[in-house]
């Protein structure tokens, strides 16, 4: 992504927020955390993304099938839940859920939240946005990462499933949850093979202690 196409996202998504909470008053109590996570989220990201900016790439694993994933959860977790909410445009879309499902997808928001920053704190410089290799890329097995190998993703995983509880709508709310499924199938296979190619051997020995998404336990 170009800096003048960051950019725009950025402003894109600063306007569709203000939208939103515009419109709080017609918007339920469930939707407004939600929009809380979202906002804590991007400011999670945001002073890592700009950390890493200097770093020289030594190898970039980019093609369409890594466009295609990375448009798709930037589509349904911030385009569609943001433009329905600030919009009602997809209402016809809505489903009902039990009371009880706005409180499970509110108290997901913790965990979420917290593991997101902790996989980010833990990665420090050797985070990407992208399959990137870096200059002096380490292999991080510490932290979150001593029991877990990709604890980001299940803090995705996390945030999608918070999504469809909290925005019962099957375009603005569940459809977060097929593209994580299909960044979890389509992104994950290449990136542990670019790790595997980095690290060879050290990275067979931690794949064979730890768990991908959940923890392995003895």
């Amino acid at each position: 992504m170009t800096s003048l196409q960051a950019m725009t996202m950025a402003l894109l998504s600063v306007a569709l927020v203000a939208a939103v909470v515009w419109r709080w008053q017609t918007i339920g109590w469930a939707e407004m955390v939600w929009l809380a996570g979202f906002v804590a989220m991007c400011a999670i990201r945001t002073p890592y993304a700009r950390r890493v900016r200097g770093n020289r790439i030594v190898q970039a694993h980019k093609d369409r099938g890594e466009h295609v994933v990375l448009a798709a959860m930037f589509t349904t977790m911030m385009i569609l839940p943001l433009g329905h909410l600030a919009t009602g445009l997809a209402g016809f879309a809505d489903y009902a859920l039990p009371a009880w499902a706005s409180g499970v997808g509110a108290t997901l928001q913790i965990p979420f939240l917290w593991l997101f920053w902790r996989a980010h704190a833990d990665l420090g410089r050797n985070w990407s946005p992208s399959l990137e290799v870096r200059e002096d890329h380490g292999l991080v097995s510490d932290g979150v990462y001593a029991r877990v190998r990709h604890p980001m993703y299940t803090a995705i995983a996390l945030s999608c499933l918070a999504q469809a509880l909290l925005i019962p709508n099957a375009i603005a709310g569940a459809l977060a949850i097929p593209a994580f499924a299909l960044l979890w199938a389509v992104r994950v296979p290449r990136e542990e093979a670019m790790l595997r190619r980095q690290f060879a051997g050290a990275y067979d020995a931690y794949a064979a202690r730890t768990g991908a998404l959940w923890p392995r336990w003895p």
